[in-house]
């Protein structure tokens, strides 16, 4: 007989308060237990006078400028839900109701730590359903043609991240590059406490667009020439290809089911992501969907 792997969801409604990356305004968040085959969908509470259900999936990306932003027929968003994605699928999280008071989830300190954190606190539980997974059958790849590229081939189990990122500008970051194998412990340990980073030269005009009006020193990275200027420095020394990969595996959960494949990234970002789950259901000869 057959061990499944069974779906999850939380044992008990929690909430978190936060202020949005981009935005800048407090956003209140509460995550309740939701039905096996739910999947993970958001709810955007300030909004009462259309649909304010928002599904986590790759279909219903509509925005990958610096963050990943989620949007459903009706208009309504949902902003930076990469980090939060990544966390669920390090915990293996599969159906989740998250109620938000606001277009964008809560940036916490930048990293997926704190939504570790605060999922544990309301408890991981098993479901009667077992998890349907996406496997990948042939290699799918994304270029950009500008030199950033994403791919993803078969594998026998799981999924593995090879990551390679290249910033000449600076020494503090440089040529960085990690594999890892996607696990809990693992997530925990090096990929969840890995922060969002930015330039602090950049900061101005990035505001000037409208977005990185939440940015601070206790919920990114900055960095100004060779130097990071947060007072307690980096939390590894390749935290920023770490926070990429976590990037990705967020970026890659909203295939709606964890994958069993290979990803690999060179200098790519939550554009390349979402096209290559775009690249791998535009063909079903890419995939099929098995039971774990």
């Amino acid at each position: 007989m057959t061990e499944h792997i069974y779906q999850k969801t939380i044992a008990k409604i929690i909430e978190a308060d936060g202020i949005g990356l981009h935005s800048g305004k407090p956003i209140h968040m509460t995550l309740k237990p939701a039905d096996p085959n739910t999947g993970i969908v958001f709810f955007r509470v300030d909004v009462t006078d259309k649909d304010n259900c928002v599904p986590a999936k790759w279909d219903h990306v509509v925005d990958t400028r610096m963050n990943t932003c989620l949007g459903n027929a009706s208009a309504v968003v949902i902003s930076t839900v990469e980090h939060f994605m990544g966390a669920l699928a390090g915990l293996g999280v599969t159906n989740l109701a998250v109620e938000l008071s606001g277009p964008e989830l809560p940036l916490m300190d930048g990293s997926a730590r704190d939504f570790v954190t605060l999922l544990e606190e309301a408890g991981v539980v098993k479901q009667s359903e077992p998890v349907k997974a996406l496997k990948i059958l042939k290699a799918v790849e994304f270029s950009d043609g500008k030199g950033a590229t994403t791919r993803l081939d078969p594998a026998d189990s799981g999924l593995s991240f090879k990551f390679e990122i290249d910033f000449p500008q600076t020494k503090i970051i440089g040529h960085q590059q990690i594999d890892f194998d996607l696990n809990e412990a693992a997530f925990k340990q090096l990929i969840a406490p890995a922060r969002t980073f930015g330039f602090a030269a950049e900061v101005e005009q990035l505001r000037a667009m409208g977005l990185a009006q939440g940015a601070s020193l206790e919920n990114a990275i900055a960095i100004q020439g060779d130097s990071v200027l947060n007072p307690g420095g980096l939390r590894d020394a390749n935290e920023f290809v770490e926070h990429k990969v976590l990037d990705a595996i967020g970026d890659l959960y909203e295939a709606g089911m964890p994958i069993i494949g290979r990803f690999t990234g060179v200098k790519s970002g939550h554009f390349h992501n979402n096209q290559l789950l775009r690249a791998v259901f535009a063909d079903p000869a890419n995939y099929e969907i098995v039971t774990l």
